[in-house]
């Protein structure tokens, strides 16, 4: 039995939530994927995994197996890119992640221009809008939006966002300006569920922190479903500025309530610091982070940022 292979292939399983999903994601039979896994068990000589109809679980035994397995396949990913020059050289892949809509709007064009620069550098660009954990998923550098838990990951601002509200000049004309946040109450609203409550918008910060009951007209799970409800003159949408940058240039949206909002939100990109720090990662943080702040400064307003610091 090949037991790195067989530990990567654990490791896929837990990552995936099945044998078949990882099957899947491998490209190997499922049959294989069992095997592994049984075999692994049977040299241990001790269960690793719980199987049950819908999910599998960790075992005491399985969990601490699994953290070490983590920390040999990374050991042994470091040495391998130290022999191919990784560290003497910026080339090979980076595994980025962002937000879908920050992503396709600022993410993809400053890589582009990176790409163009480091031909020996290649990206895998995740764009999700669930937080994807540095370690467990294996990727370099995520771009965050919000305030940061603390941990052991390293964090450099590169501008910050407001999170507007807006609505058609059409709509705006027909039911009026609100004049402050109470207003809305009288007002047709499209929610944006991982944004905010579909019940309410909390307007100013700390103990001026207002929650105002909105009536929600229209529900949508992503955020450009609300920005193109509110060009269509449904109501008013919360986003996020970046995101309405454009509508609101063309004059299609308008914002309003803009001396109650809440404190912007940091946009940071994240790493894990490990030292020495791969070139290629290095590279990509010096190039893209005056990059993403001019950007981030056109679309949701000036930002100082503080120098690099734990999160």
């Amino acid at each position: 039995m090949n037991r790195l292979d067989a530990m990567s292939i654990l490791v896929a399983v837990v990552d995936a939530g099945s044998l078949s999903a990882a099957a899947r994601r491998l490209g190997m039979p499922l049959a294989t994927v069992s095997r592994k896994v049984a075999d692994l068990e049977a040299h241990l000589n001790t269960r690793l995994l719980h199987r049950t109809t819908r999910q599998l679980v960790l075992t005491e035994a399985g969990a601490s197996y699994v953290a070490a397995c983590r920390r040999i396949l990374d050991d042994i990913g470091e040495a391998e890119r130290t022999a191919t020059g990784e560290y003497a050289a910026p080339k090979g892949e980076l595994v980025v992640t962002a937000p879908v809509v920050f992503g396709r709007l600022h993410v993809v064009p400053v890589v582009a221009e990176f790409l163009a620069q480091y031909p020996q550098i290649d990206v895998n660009l995740m764009l999700t809008d669930r937080v994807v954990h540095l370690m467990d998923e294996h990727a370099d550098v995520a771009v965050r939006i919000g305030a940061l838990p603390d941990s052991a990951l390293l964090a450099t601002r590169v501008g910050t966002v407001r999170r507007v509200v807006c609505a058609s000049p059409a709509y705006l004309a027909a039911r009026g300006v609100p004049a402050s946040p109470g207003d809305l109450a009288g007002h047709a609203c499209i929610t944006f569920e991982v944004l905010a409550s579909l019940r309410a918008w909390v307007f100013g910060s700390g103990k001026a922190a207002l929650s105002v009951p909105v009536h929600s007209r229209l529900a949508v799970n992503t955020a450009e479903a609300a920005i193109a409800a509110a060009v269509l003159g449904v109501g008013f949408a919360r986003v996020l500025s970046y995101q309405v940058a454009e509508a609101v240039r063309e004059q299609s949206l308008q914002i309003v309530l803009e001396r109650f909002e809440s404190a912007p939100l940091p946009i940071s990109l994240v790493h894990k610091g490990q030292a020495p720090l791969p070139l290629k990662l290095r590279a990509f943080l010096d190039f893209v982070t005056p990059r993403l702040r001019a950007r981030t400064a056109r679309d949701g307003g000036p930002d100082t940022p503080p120098p690099a610091a734990p999160s």
